[in-house]
C-alpha cells in the first residue's frame, strides 16, 4: 500500500500534468491533432532532390524541371560539377537550389567501392568532415556564386567513427547549415516536430510514376513534407530516376486538386520555420 504521503504526491503530480495538458490543448509540437497549412491551400509539402551532380541531371533531369517551371534541390559534389561547370551556373541562374554534398563523398567503408584512400566514415573525425564540408562550401561559393543552405548526407550516414568513439556530426551539420537531409527514410516530416538538421529523404530512383505515387499515399498523412531523393536522372534502375516518371509525377504535384505545394528543399524549410509558431 502507498502511504498518505505518497498519494498526495502522486496526486500533485497528475493535477500538474493535466493542467499542462489542458494548457496546450492540440498545440502540442508534433501533435497529429495540429493542422499545418502551406501557401495556396496545400495539405502537403514536396521538394525533389538529386544527388551528386551527375551529368543526366544537367543533360535530362533539369530540362524536364525548367520546361514545366519547377525548381528542384541539387546536391552536390564539385568533382562532378566541374566537368559540367557551365551547366550549374546556368541551373543555379534558372532559380534552382544548390546544396552541399561533401567533396568525398565519404560513407561507411563497408561500401567498399565508395572507399576514399582506403577511408570510410568509421575511420575519419568530426574535424576532418569538418574541413571536407567547408571546402565543398568554398568551392560552390567561388564557381557557382552559392552559399549552400542545404545538405544532404553521403549514403544517409550521419556518424564518424567506430564503436565508443563514433560521434554524429548532425550537431555539425546544424551548425553550418539550415537543412541536412538523409535517404532511404520509411517517413515523410512532421512540418510541426521535424528536425531540420536530419529532414528524411525517400527513394524515387528505380521507381514507375504509379509507384512513386502509391507511396506518397503512405508518407502524406498529416500535413507532412515529403522529400523525394534521387541520383541520375533516365532509364531507370537502382541509382536512376525514370525520367518518364519524373515528368508524370511534376504534372500530378501541380495540380491543385491533388493538394501538394512543391518547392525546393530552403523553400519549404523556411516557410516552416516561419509559420511553425502560428499553427501551434
Amino acid at each position: 500500500m502507498y502511504s498518505t504521503n505518497t498519494i498526495s504526491k502522486l496526486m500533485a503530480a497528475t493535477l500538474i500534468t493535466m493542467s499542462v495538458s489542458s494548457c496546450a490543448g492540440t498545440k502540442d509540437v508534433g501533435s497529429d491533432k495540429v493542422e499545418f497549412t502551406y501557401p495556396n491551400g496545400a495539405k502537403y509539402a514536396i521538394s525533389l532532390s538529386f544527388d551528386d551532380a551527375r551529368n543526366s541531371q544537367v543533360d535530362v533531369g533539369i530540362p524536364i524541371l525548367d520546361k514545366h517551371g519547377v525548381k528542384g534541390t541539387f546536391y552536390v559534389n564539385p568533382q562532378f560539377v566541374q566537368q559540367r561547370l557551365s551547366g550549374w551556373q546556368q541551373a543555379v541562374k534558372n532559380g534552382h537550389e544548390l546544396g552541399n554534398h561533401t567533396s568525398s563523398h565519404l560513407c561507411t567503408g563497408n561500401f567498399a567501392w565508395l572507399r576514399k584512400d582506403n577511408l570510410g566514415l568509421e575511420q575519419v573525425d568530426l574535424q576532418w568532415l569538418r574541413e571536407d564540408i567547408e571546402a565543398t562550401t568554398e568551392y560552390m561559393k567561388k564557381n557557382l556564386n552559392v552559399d549552400p543552405r542545404s545538405f544532404a548526407y553521403p549514403c544517409g550516414n550521419t556518424f564518424v567513427g567506430r564503436g565508443k568513439a563514433v560521434r554524429s556530426y548532425v550537431p555539425l551539420i546544424a551548425e553550418l547549415f539550415k537543412t541536412g537531409r538523409t535517404w532511404l527514410d520509411e517517413t515523410a516530416n512532421n512540418p510541426t516536430y521535424t528536425d531540420f538538421a536530419q529532414l528524411a529523404g525517400n527513394r524515387m530512383d528505380g521507381m514507375s510514376f504509379e509507384e512513386i505515387k502509391t507511396q506518397l499515399d503512405l508518407l502524406k498523412e498529416n500535413n507532412k513534407w515529403v522529400i523525394l531523393a534521387g541520383h541520375d536522372v533516365g532509364e531507370k534502375s537502382m541509382y536512376t530516376t525514370d525520367k518518364d516518371a519524373l515528368e508524370a509525377l511534376i504534372v500530378y504535384l501541380k495540380d491543385p486538386t491533388n493538394g501538394y505545394w512543391l518547392a525546393t528543399v530552403d523553400e519549404v524549410a523556411t516557410y516552416i520555420e516561419k509559420h511553425r509558431q502560428d499553427n501551434l
